[in-house]
């Protein structure tokens, strides 16, 4: 790491922007979603295929243990990747910016001149930039991204894990502490309300249709419980 970017690390190290935050509840949502609907796979399966509650209860502890941390894992890779490829381009710039400095501010020239400022003035504003913090300025032009602000992959991971571990907890507990005669409604409507805010969360974070967000995410619900439910009728 560049000694310019490390002052930048530490100046915003205790900031996140909104598009870490956005990011670590963006996986925080797709774990919930995916842990309500893997768990809720495997009991309609197992329940339709016997009564014992037990056996019920430890395939969906099973099940709920092994997507939590799958997509744990997943979204720790996901992230890193993304983190890395960020890093590099921040080397290539820093690079660029000792052999072609001139190049580069002319990048950053032509960025303002894009957006309707006149040349004088994206002149003007591209060497006060630069001559602020050339590196900062340059990432930030040419690669939308803030000097020293990455998407931290364990902030993904730790939610993506509490995220999918509540998510499938809801089914789970509806199928395992209600009697028999009422397991398969609660769980029901444990799925039906907790795909309806995974969907409106997830429209909140995008900026997407709430109405559609949620119908999307109850009709998959309901096709996941449907689907699961025959097969265990199977056996």
């Amino acid at each position: 790491m560049a000694a310019n970017e490390e002052v930048q690390v530490k100046k915003q190290k205790k900031e996140q922007t909104m598009s870490e935050k956005l990011n670590t509840l963006r996986a925080g949502v797709l774990g919930s979603n995916d842990g309500i609907l893997t768990v809720v796979g495997v009991l309609f399966s197992v329940a339709a295929a016997t009564n014992n509650q037990f056996t019920i209860f430890i395939a969906g502890l099973s099940d709920l243990l092994a997507c939590a941390f799958s997509m744990a894992s997943g979204e720790y890779a996901s992230v890193s990747t993304q983190k890395d490829t960020e890093k590099a381009a921040v080397d290539r710039e820093e690079a660029l910016l000792k052999s072609h400095y001139a190049d580069q501010e002319a990048a950053v020239q032509k960025f303002y001149e894009e957006r309707g400022v006149s040349a004088e003035t994206s002149l003007a504003i591209a060497q006060d930039l630069m001559h602020k913090d050339a590196l900062a300025t340059v990432v930030n032009v040419k690669e939308d991204i803030q000097l020293g602000h990455y998407m931290n992959p364990w902030n993904a991971a730790f939610s993506s894990l509490i995220a999918a571990s509540l998510g499938g907890a809801f089914p789970l507990i509806a199928m395992s502490l209600f009697s028999t005669a009422w397991q398969w409604p609660a769980t029901i409507i444990a799925v039906l309300l907790s795909v309806t805010l995974t969907g409106f969360l997830s429209a909140k974070l995008g900026h997407g249709l709430v109405r559609t967000a949620i119908i999307r995410n109850v009709i998959v619900g309901i096709i996941t419980m449907l689907i699961h439910y025959y097969v265990g009728q199977l056996f």
